[in-house]
């Protein structure tokens, strides 16, 4: 706990046998709560090894996609009581130790949400994220900042922290069952007022760390611009989306 607020940490996770192990001991259970994993139909054994580590664990019988996922962490996780989330990736591409700071910024009450960065600090390419991955994230990044006129250093990390009032806030149950869930999510919290902070966080690129393919890549960077043409539609009153509808279905307590 910090501040007297419970701390969890959600993992989606799909074929992670090889890493849930060396993610979940770098977790800093001093300060973690509850950890909760929710494997997407896995053809391997990461399920017995998160249920060895005696993680809360889900399982989907049929693989639903990454945004289908986390939204079943999400509901666990508010159903479970908890007060701030951490979304971390079990393929050990993010490092478990910022989640401590991540949290405090939450708990302290600075921000409402924040996100690691792997911008931040010019580490992405050093911790080998493919040139072309770098390149395409600075322009989708450029181009979201300039449609909806924010100033965050990307959009597009897997690794975020959530306070519950945001989770239950954001409409997040209309959002995708693919990719783009991630970035529906952040411009969700973005447009119902909420205020995101960043951390610099550096990214390991190896052959265990999941991955989308070039084609997905081209699909998801569409995908992006076309959240944030909505956003921008939306924001001045032009068109009306399920994602920015207040009234949209939402996680609630009670789930």
């Amino acid at each position: 706990m910090i501040n007297g607020q419970r701390i969890t940490v959600v993992m989606p996770a799909y074929n992670a046998e090889k890493t849930l192990l060396k993610t979940y001991q770098e977790i800093p259970s001093a300060v973690v709560d509850d950890i909760i994993l929710t494997d997407d139909a896995s053809q391997d054994d990461t399920v017995e090894i998160s249920n060895e580590l005696n993680i809360n664990t889900l399982v989907h019988k049929q693989n639903k996609g990454y945004g289908a996922n986390q939204k079943t962490c999400y509901k666990e996780a508010v159903r479970r009581g908890c007060d701030i989330v951490i979304m971390l990736h079990p393929d050990y591409q993010y490092t478990p130790k910022l989640i401590s700071a991540m949290a405090f910024m939450i708990a302290e009450g600075i921000f409402d949400a924040v996100i690691g960065s792997r911008i931040l600090g010019n580490k992405a390419m050093a911790g080998g994220m493919p040139a072309y991955k770098y390149y395409a994230n600075r322009f989708l990044t450029f181009s979201e900042n300039l449609i909806i006129n924010q100033k965050l250093s990307e959009y597009h990390t897997g690794y975020r922290a959530f306070s519950a009032e945001t989770l239950t806030t954001i409409p997040l149950l209309e959002n995708s069952d693919d990719f783009i869930f991630d970035n529906e999510m952040l411009l969700q919290v973005l447009y119902f007022g909420f205020n995101v902070g960043e951390v610099s966080c550096p990214a390991r690129y190896f052959e265990e760390a999941s991955s989308i393919s070039f084609r997905r890549s081209v699909k998801y960077g569409l995908g992006v611009l076309r959240t944030a043409t909505k956003y921008f539609m939306a924001k001045n009153g032009l068109q009306s989306f399920p994602i920015f509808d207040p009234n949209g279905k939402k996680l609630t307590f009670n789930e």
